[in-house]
């Protein structure tokens, strides 16, 4: 009786770990790297003042994640950005289990190489902690609403189980299957 292993776990478990377990002695499989969530986010950034504007922002991030996102509320006041505490400024989502495997496929496979022009991810995405960055200024790359009329940019954040060094992340990285630059 086969099991129905998800590609995403498939990757990981028969190229990422023992790709990084030849390279390095890990006295546990807990130490081995992995992701633990992915956090997808957008601010409102000029649609505050639009009546439908955080509306669209919900829906979109919606459509392209598969799960409702959670408003944002400003936590003090900035005069410079006509911001008041309270006020919604933006939606974020946490994907976990099926769902992140689901949408880190979709993104390596099929929207990031969608992208016009793209060369790959910056190695500079990488933060110190091991987490990985990626900003989207167009978010037609996404099957779900590439007809849609509304588009905004969206940041989507990969998150370690563990903080690793930055040749660690990007080795984990590239055997999910993002592409960086040279």
């Amino acid at each position: 009786m086969a099991t129905n292993v998800h590609p995403f776990t498939n990757r990981y478990q028969n190229t990422v770990v023992p790709a990084l377990t030849s390279e390095r002695q890990y006295a546990s499989a807990y130490e081995i790297p992995r992701i633990t969530h992915v956090v997808v986010n957008a601010g409102a950034g000029d649609m505050l003042t639009a009546a439908k504007g955080m509306e669209q922002l919900v829906e979109l991030i919606s459509k392209i994640t598969g799960q409702r996102p959670v408003v944002v509320k400003a936590k003090k006041s900035i005069a410079g950005f006509k911001i008041r505490q309270g006020m919604e400024v933006g939606v974020k989502v946490t994907l976990r289990g099926e769902r992140m495997r689901d949408f880190l496929t979709k993104l390596t496979d099929v929207s990031l190489p969608r992208t016009r022009d793209y060369r790959g991810v910056k190695p500079t995405a990488i933060a110190k902690d091991g987490s990985l960055h990626v900003g989207i200024r167009d978010t037609q790359i996404f099957p779900e609403v590439a007809n849609d009329s509304f588009h905004h940019p969206i940041q989507v954040s990969l998150v370690p189980a563990r903080p690793m060094s930055q040749d660690e992340a990007l080795r984990l990285y590239r055997g999910l299957g993002f592409h960086f630059q040279a």
